[in-house]
Formats: structure tokens, sequence, C-alpha cells
């Protein structure tokens, strides 16, 4: 008798993941078409000269391919469907060429209303002397209704339709009817449309489900009695009490039973039986860890064994994680199986080998294969529980020894494991003295592996094993059994632990800080400080995404026909006085963080972090990138997230009041207060007037005012404590308010330069105010750097209020930028590649 759940139609994440890729390709497509137009032209123009006769030769034949193609194929193809009874695949096929068909032509019509020239004309081809957009749409739906009439290899006209496409679309290359970029579209365009009917609507199970698995079970020589599907109805949402009757009603009524041929059994009988078997702890735990079918076997002269069937359609998740977990951590081999066979050729090599190296795991007693599925069938570990399950009681001294010598066992023959989960471990305590431990789940590991994944094993070993029993004893234990626990704390780190404890670790963030001190009390020369395991992390990411974004801001926005003509009128010694004096600001920056640092920061490192911050500058709005690095250098050793916001806070409103201060005393000192006296303005004060109004009407509302107060209020609470520690050490409060004179000076000075550069001579008050205004508006406009509105900002303070010409203006703010914003570019990034050195990152 079977028992199992059969879903008639699935949605397959493959199809998800083809989607995804679609969409890159077309905008790959779009931008080959604008870039390398070029390129594509030539290698049309190389094939159509090559066939040049050959194009005049089939000519007829093209027009009969398109029509066979257009009426041919869809006819062929639903009439198969057809005749296999197969209405709502037809359906579908219909619904994807549809839209296939309206993609096409609403991206033909896109194209040639809003696109770009050369975007065009990477589409279009020459048609009696005049170019025109060539996107054959029809292709489009015949793709979209091929790809959801099903796969080629069980399909015949599928297979022959698709074939017939190839050549078609060949000929009308050559031919010249097309461009290389228009066939590229509308076939990803339809491939697009039939993925996303596949995934919106489901597409026909084609797993193995009951007489398909009894045949196969046949095959490799069992004589299957019951088959009951393995599902943990005590999670049921449906299970609303745990009594053993109430389980077995909600299983039998959510998994329909029927018999299967000879092997019909007794319900009366065999019920309580066929749950019992199909509710084990030990099976459970196998559907758990593995994500696969797993189904309870009873035969009529063998033991009880399970099941894990390894369905096709759910390898496409499973190899993209094997292959993301390659690419970022350091260490793991990239070998990632994407066939099902492959996948389950590889778990049997692994079970074979664990249990020729004596390790006690599932025995694998036969492999087979069905339709989109293959069968592993092993034996069962009856009276076994998983680590989860295992009562604390039972954890004693005896399992935790036996657990380290299976691992240590699997070691010593090569073998490791990659991903030991509380759910791979299954544990049998009868007999008290002598604990059974089984490691299973090896379809991840590795065999004649390094010693780095045998650490890695070790350290998730431990954390498994602490979660449940403390540091203490979990170290005590490993050392006892022999284990090189010194080995293990650089390990010790999340990236290296599977997902699952992951989880776990959240609720218990000081268990591995922990578990390093206990390494280290109980093994004084171990080394535990965290080595780099990380390649592909999201440092990596965060720093390639700045360069991408540094060249295209580089690219777009800099004029350098207009750099070069200001520079060449410029006088040389003030332009490079001009720069020296902007790198005052690095060293006024890193000033002022070292004094209101709460943990002693070393001067070289936080100049190193504001010269960093030039090159983040490039992606961030002006101003955030000295912050967030600040951030991240006080998180990095230690330090609270609250307490290194109002650190970060503390410095920033220094710079504010700083800056305030130095106007007064500019003012005072020059005797003149310039510009300084129409500030502020009329438009000003109005705009400041609107903008207190409309805070005030938005904190009456209690909704918004309790949403500030909860973003704002742990920041304040923290700033206070700072600023009364830095009070109580006055020495620290003038070094971080000099470090704050230093950085708006050194911006005033620079800018003063530039001007002088021109020959143009302003009091230094006008320059300070010009230059603190024009960068405070232009920050308020969030750009990468405040590339834009900075310079518009300056150039209309120097010709509105100071009397400069608007090029003489526009010449000194360009250099002013050169020299305090492009040229450190490189200098930041090399700073930037000094600190990932140093482990700052």
């Amino acid at each position: 008798r079977i028992v199992d759940v059969v879903n008639q139609r699935l949605r397959h994440p493959r199809d998800l993941v083809g989607m995804v890729l679609c969409l890159v390709g077309i905008v790959l497509v779009l931008a080959l078409a604008v870039y390398a137009h070029g390129t594509t032209t030539g290698i049309a123009s190389d094939v159509r000269g090559f066939s040049s006769t050959l194009a005049r030769i089939l000519f007829v034949p093209v027009a009969l391919l398109e029509t066979l193609i257009m009426l041919g194929v869809p006819v062929a193809v639903l009439l198969e469907l057809s005749l296999r009874k197969a209405g709502r695949q037809a359906a579908d096929a219909l619904l994807a060429a549809a839209l296939g068909l309206g993609l096409a032509a609403a991206s033909a019509w896109t194209l040639t209303q809003v696109g770009s020239d050369e975007m065009i004309e990477g589409v279009s081809v020459w048609v009696q002397g005049v170019r025109q957009v060539t996107m054959p749409v029809y292709i489009s739906g015949i793709v979209a209704l091929l790809t959801v009439a099903g796969p080629s290899t069980r399909r015949r006209s599928v297979r022959w339709s698709w074939n017939l496409l190839w050549c078609s679309l060949a000929i009308v290359l050559i031919t010249g009817q097309v461009s290389i970029p228009g066939v590229a579209l509308v076939l990803l365009l339809g491939r697009l449309a039939g993925m996303a009917v596949r995934y919106l609507f489901g597409v026909r199970n084609e797993r193995a489900y009951g007489q398909a698995l009894l045949d196969a079970l046949r095959q490799v020589g069992f004589e299957p009695l019951t088959l009951a599907r393995v599902r943990d109805v005590a999670d049921d949402d449906h299970a609303s009490t745990s009594s053993r009757e109430s389980l077995i009603d909600t299983y039998l009524a959510s998994a329909p039973t029927r018999s299967a041929g000879s092997a019909a059994l007794s319900p009366s009988s065999d019920t309580g039986a066929l749950v019992a078997a199909a509710t084990d702890p030990a099976s459970v735990t196998i559907a758990r860890y593995s994500d696969n079918r797993v189904y309870a076997l009873t035969t009529k002269d063998g033991p009880r064994l399970d099941v894990v069937v390894l369905d096709g359609d759910r390898q496409v998740i499973g190899f993209l994680s094997r292959l993301w977990r390659s690419l970022r951590l350091r260490g793991i081999e990239g070998r990632s199986s994407v066939s099902l066979r492959a996948v389950a050729e590889r778990a049997a090599l692994l079970a074979y080998t664990a249990e020729a190296a004596g390790v006690r795991t599932l025995r694998l007693r036969g492999i087979s294969a069905s339709e989109d599925s293959m069968l592993l069938i092993q034996e069962h570990a009856t009276g076994a529980v998983s680590w989860r399950d295992l009562p604390d009681e039972k954890l004693t001294d005896q399992v935790l020894a036996e657990l380290w010598r299976q691992i240590s066992l699997a070691h010593a023959h090569g073998l490791s494991h990659r991903r030991l989960t509380e759910d791979v471990i299954l544990v049998r305590v009868d007999q008290p003295d002598e604990p059974k431990v089984w490691l299973t789940g090896w379809e991840s590991g590795d065999v004649a592996s390094s010693e780095l994944s045998h650490r890695m094993d070790l350290a998730q070993m431990l954390s498994l094993v602490a979660l449940r029993v403390g540091p203490e004893r979990a170290v005590a234990s490993a050392t006892s059994a022999g284990i090189d626990a010194g080995s293990i704390g650089p390990m010790l780190q999340v990236p290296t632990l599977p997902r699952s404890t992951r989880e776990q670790l959240r609720a218990r963030r000081d268990l591995l800080p922990a578990l390093r001190a206990e390494l280290v009390a109980q093994l004084p020369e171990s080394d535990v400080e965290p080595i780099q395991m990380v390649r592909l992390g999201a440092r990596s990411i965060i720093m390639s995404m700045l360069t991408v974004v540094a060249l295209i801001v580089v690219v777009t926005t800099v004029n350098f026909n207009e750099i070069k003509g200001s520079l060449s009128h410029a006088n040389p010694w003030w332009m490079v006085a001009s720069f020296v004096l902007g790198l005052l600001t690095w060293l006024g920056g890193s000033m002022t963080f070292v004094a209101f640092s709460p943990v002693k920061i070393p001067m070289q490192r936080a100049f190193l972090m504001q010269a960093a911050s030039s090159f983040v500058a490039l992606a961030a709005p002006a101003g955030i990138g000295p912050a967030a690095l600040n951030l991240r250098m006080l998180t990095r050793r230690g330090i609270h997230t609250s307490l290194a916001v109002a650190t970060v806070a503390l410095v920033q409103l220094s710079q504010i009041v700083v800056t305030v201060l130095l106007l007064v005393v500019l003012s005072v000192a020059t005797g003149d207060g310039g510009v300084l006296r129409s500030l502020p303005s009329t438009p000003v004060l109005a705009t400041i007037g609107a903008l207190a109004l409309v805070l005030a009407v938005a904190f009456t509302v209690p909704m918004v005012r309790r949403w500030v107060l909860a973003r704002i209020g742990p920041m304040l609470r923290q700033v206070w404590p700072r600023l009364s520690g830095v009070l109580a050490h006055p020495w620290r409060l003038a070094a971080g308010l000099a470090g704050s004179a230093v950085m708006a000076l050194g911006y005033v000075l620079s800018f003063d330069a530039a001007l002088a550069a021109f020959g143009q001579h302003i009091s230094l008050v006008d320059a300070a105010v010009i230059y603190l205004v024009g960068n405070a508006v232009g920050a308020a406009v969030p750009t990468p750097g405040g590339v834009g509105p900075i310079e518009i900002a300056l150039v209309t303070g120097l010709t509105t209020t100071a009397g400069v010409a608007a090029s003489v203006a526009t010449s000194a703010v360009v250099l002013f930028r050169v020299v305090t914003y492009w040229a450190r570019i490189p200098l930041g990034w090399a700073a930037m590649q000094a600190l990932k050195r140093k482990g700052e990152f």
C-alpha cells in the first residue's frame, strides 16, 4: 500500500532562474547593440559576404521556411499535445505564444519610439537603401510556445521544431534580413514569456510517484510491501494536539492511501504501523536535512528501509547554493553537480566511502532511476533520534566521546562532511554505556579533502555541542577525545557554519566569543584569532560596486575638455598650493576622530580612513562617506553600534559648531563682514520658516512623533555620555575642535588658492562664506560626492556675491573640485587597499 501526497503541477525554481538570466541577456544585447555595433555589423557583413551566392539561391526557401514555422510548428506541437491528452499544457503553450508575440511587438515599438539612434541602428538592417528595425516578432511567439510545450527529449514535434527554427534563423541571418541583436532579442523575449507562463501557472509534475516508484524499487531487487511518505506531522499546522490518534488522522487526511497491485493491506490492522513508520524520528530527520522526499519502505522479506527520492526540478537551487558557497568561502572546492544523475552518483560515492572508512552511517542498499527522479535506498536507524530531539539528560560524556570519534574516523580517511547540523547526527542511547552515533547527510561532503575542510568540520561540531552543553564542557569533550582543539579557534566564525547553526547563534551571540575564551583558558598556547575565510563577501561586493560606480561617474560627468582648458590658464604654483591645502582636511578629520573615539585608534589608521573616504565619495552623497567609514572602524573594534553612531554624530556636530565659530572669528579678525552681513537673506529665512512649520505639523501626528523618537532616541541617549566623557578630558576636546578647525580651514584655504590661481583675490571671509554655504546647499542634493549641485552652488555664490566673472568663477570651481575631489580618487583607492590589507574591512 502507498501513502503519499502528489502535487499535480509544480513551479520549477529553474524557470525563475531562467527568467532572470533572460532579463540579463536582454540588457546585454541592447548594450552590445549600442556599444559594439561595429562588431556585430562586421560579423553580419562577413557572413553575408562569405555566403552571397547562397543568399541569392535561398531567397525562395526563406519564404517557405517562414510560412512553415508560423503555421506548421504550432499545428504540429498542439496536435501532439492533444493526442497525448495534455490539454492544459496546450492552453498554456498558446498563452505563452500570445505573450511572446505581445512582448516582442511592444519591444519593437518601444525601440522605434524612445530608443536612441545607436540602439535603433543596432537592431536595423538595410532594406532597399533604407535602414529598418527588423525584429521577427513571430519568432518570439514560436520560442515561447516551444518552451512551454515540453522538453525536446520527450516531444518529437518540439525537437524537430527547434531544429527547423535554428536552420531558418541561420538562413535569414545569412541573407541579411535580420540583425544579430534583433534575432537575439526575439529569442530572449520568447524564452522570457515561456518561462514566465511556466512559473506562474506551473508545469506538469514529472516526478516519480506511486507505481513508478514501485517499479524502480523492483528493478534493483526489492519487493515493496508498504511505501509511506515520511512527514513531520508534529510540525503540521493542522495538528492541534500531539496525541497519537490526532497525528494519524491528520496524516491520513492529507496523504491519500491507496492499494498498489497485490500489495494491498487491511487498513484496520496496519494503519497504525504504517503511520508509525512514516513518522519515525530518524526518517523525519532525513527529510528535514535533505529537503527531499523520503519514504518509509517495508518489504516482504527484509528490514525496514528509507527511500530518499531526488527530483530533477529541485537541483537548480542546490547547484546555485553550492556554487555560491564555493565562491564565497576559501577552501571550498568548486565541484557543483547540476544534473540529477551526477548529484545521485556523488551522494552514492560519499555514502560508500564513509561506510568503507568505518564511519557509522546509513548504509546505501541500492540506487535506481524513474522518470525525473533518482531513488537512494538506505538502511534505517531503528530507535535513533536526531541531535536536535535528544533530551539534555541523555547528553552524557559517552555520547560526546562517540560523536568526536566518528568525525575523527572520517577525517582520518580523508573525508569531510561540510554540513554538520543538528539533523545529520543520529543518536541511540538504549545502552547508556555504549551509545551509537550515526553521521548522515554526506551529500555535501568531499573525499580526499584538505586540512582546512577538516578544521571547518570540527568548528561546526564544536559549535553544535556548545549550543547544547555549554562552551566549557564542549571544549573539554573535544580535548579528551584527542581532537586538536587549538586549531579550531580561527575557524569559529559565522561564515563557516551551516545556516541552521547560524540561526541558533542569533539568539546566543556571545557563544562564539565564549568558545574562543574557553579554548584559550584550557589551551593557553592556542591561537583563536579568526582567519579570513570569506572570499566574496559584503566587502568585496561593495568594493566592486564602488569601482563600477566610480568609472560610470568619471565617464559620464567629467568634461575633460573643460578641465584641460581651465588648467592651461591657471598658475601652477597656486594649483599645487590648492592641492596641498586640500590634504589638510584628511589630517583635521583624523585628529577629530582620534580625539573623540572611545577606544585608542592609531593616527595613521585614522588618516588612511579619511583618505579612503575620498574614494567612497564616488558612490555616497557628500559627507556620508567619512561618517560611514568612521562607523566601520569603531564597530570593527568591538564598539557597540549605538555608541559608535553617537561618536560619529559627535564628530559631525563638532564640525558644524567649529564652522559657525570660524565664520565669526574670521569676520572679527579681518574687521570686514563681507557677504556675511547679507546672511541670512529673506529667501533663506522664508525657507527655514516653512521647513520649521512642516516639521511642527508633522510632530503633531503621534505615529510620526513615535517613529522619529524611536529612530533618534537611542542615539541622543548616547551622545550626552560621550560628550560628558570628552568634556572630562579637556585636551581631547581641544584636539577634537582643533581638528575640525583644520578641516574647515583646509577646504576654505584650498578654495581661496584656486581663485588665486586665476588672479582672483577676495577676502578670506567671503571665500569662507561662499564655500561653506555653497557646499552645504550642494550637499543637500544626494548625488555621489555632490557632483553637479556643489559646482553650481559655488559658481553661483562667486558670481552673485563676490562679483567674479562667470568664466573665471567656473574655471576656479572646476580647478577646486579637481584638486579636492577628482585628483584624490586614486589616493583614496590606494588607502582603501591598504586598509583592506590591515584588516579594517
